[in-house]
């Protein structure tokens, strides 16, 4: 939360400089302190859909010990759904028409399964669009996560995503570029990221658009956190900063099971600086066992989940919390006191974060 500058301390002004947000006392005086109501679109399929529920129910939650949240998940009514998933959406999400119609401070889009290259083609791309174009107009910020970034990046930017030759998987360092802006200030300057996609929207994209980048990959290959040219209105992410310690391994025990089945022409190889030399030797011994049962008929092997569970790493969590609690901050000071309107009305639209252009 932000510090006060009651009266003409030298401090304030180098933290000012250093980006740490410092309240002028006129402003801090005229502040009307509510809760945030912050909107999920959760468009991931019916199997990841309550997990990714839980994974950003629990990032807003930990960025912040102070402000208190209403999260209104909801999600696209043109994606299909089995009847379980569907019957948990009709219980527990809000409609689109409800969320346009009472507001929102922030909102956090999900990924979700695509078939086929083009992005375009998916039937979430007309209400994401929709979704998309009515936030930018009326809620403080929108945070994009992986897929969502590169729908946004193709159809308000016009940058489409490239297809790699090998899938970007595991967990990879990045370094700040930014350290000064107020999404990354007081953040640790070189962190870990998970990431799962096999397209990557490129850095000179980033550029080309306009756009803020604030975080890449060591080698600056990789775009992870840039925001809009104006700094705060849409954040885009193309990591998977809320990931579960588990949500990788999960991931290859579900391309294991492809490859069983029958659905993947190879073994599938390891996420990348995820797993240990221990867990490493422990499913190394379970693909022998694995290749050995299926050539010879015999059971399969249980997939050593427990055994594995208990020696995985998170090397990530620390710097995600601290990253969207900056971003809860800053809407926190931006958004206004009617949830229909995305600003205070001294702020400045163009430049709420009166950054240097």
């Amino acid at each position: 939360m932000p510090i006060v500058a009651h009266n003409n301390l030298p401090a304030f002004d180098k933290l000012r400089k250093e980006g740490i947000l410092i309240l002028d006392e006129k402003r801090a005086m005229s502040q009307h302190i509510r809760e945030l109501h912050i909107g999920l679109l959760n468009m991931m399929p019916d199997a990841a859909l309550k997990a990714t529920e839980l994974q950003f129910f629990r990032l807003i939650g930990d960025s912040n010990p102070i402000a208190q949240f209403f999260v209104h998940p909801f999600t696209l009514d043109t994606l299909p759904r089995g009847e379980k998933a569907q019957a948990h959406i009709d219980a527990y999400y809000e409609s689109f028409d409800q969320i346009r119609e009472q507001g929102l401070d922030g909102l956090i889009i999900t990924g979700s399964n695509v078939k086929g290259p083009e992005l375009s083609s998916q039937l979430f791309w007309e209400p994401l669009i929709e979704v998309a174009d009515w936030a930018y107009q009326n809620v403080t910020s929108t945070l994009c996560s992986c897929l969502a970034t590169h729908a946004l990046m193709e159809f308000r930017y016009a940058q489409k995503r490239h297809p790699q030759e090998v899938k970007k998987w595991g967990v990879f360092n990045h370094r700040v570029t930014a350290q000064h802006h107020p999404l990354t200030v007081d953040i640790n300057t070189h962190f870990d990221v998970p990431h799962s996609r096999w397209n990557a929207v490129y850095p000179e994209q980033f550029a080309e658009a306009g756009l803020r980048v604030l975080v890449t990959e060591e080698d600056d290959s990789c775009v992870h956190l840039a925001t809009s040219e104006d700094g705060i209105r849409t954040v885009f992410f193309q990591g998977h900063p809320e990931y579960d310690t588990i949500s990788l391994l999960k991931e290859f025990k579900r391309e294991v099971y492809l490859f069983i089945a029958g659905d993947l022409p190879a073994y599938p190889p390891f996420p990348q600086n995820y797993f240990g030399a221990f867990e490493q030797a422990v499913l190394n011994e379970y693909r022998y066992y694995l290749l050995s049962a299926i050539k010879s008929g015999d059971d399969l092997p249980e997939f050593p989940e427990q055994k594995i569970i208990p020696y995985l790493n998170n090397s990530w969590c620390d710097t995600a919390d601290a990253v969207v609690g900056n971003w809860i901050g800053l809407i926190y000071q931006l958004t206004h006191i009617d949830r229909n309107k995305p600003f205070m009305d001294h702020i400045d639209i163009d430049n709420p974060l009166s950054l240097q252009k």
